[in-house]
């Protein structure tokens, strides 16, 4: 079920209707082309790849006080105020 989710509710913004290149943008397939033209030193992959788990950790943190921020059947936090 984990790997079906990041299926779910995505969102891709599609310009001038070219979709393939909307979705390979969005899957990261691109850049990742773009990355291995040239050689990464190891130490900049792993500055890389440590960034890139950071930013996984705070979009995800983001998304989960959005969510409990806009959820529609939340308790009044102080009741009879």
């Amino acid at each position: 079920m984990a790997n079906h989710l990041r299926f779910v509710g995505r969102t891709v913004m599609v310009q001038n209707g070219n979709v393939e290149a909307a979705i390979l943008a969005q899957d990261g397939v691109a850049e990742a082309v773009r990355r291995s033209r040239y050689y990464e030193k190891p130490s900049q992959a792993r500055r890389r790849r440590a960034f890139e788990a950071c930013r996984r950790v705070y979009c995800a943190e983001m998304a989960r006080r959005i969510a409990f921020l806009a959820r529609s059947a939340r308790q009044d936090p102080w009741p009879g105020c």
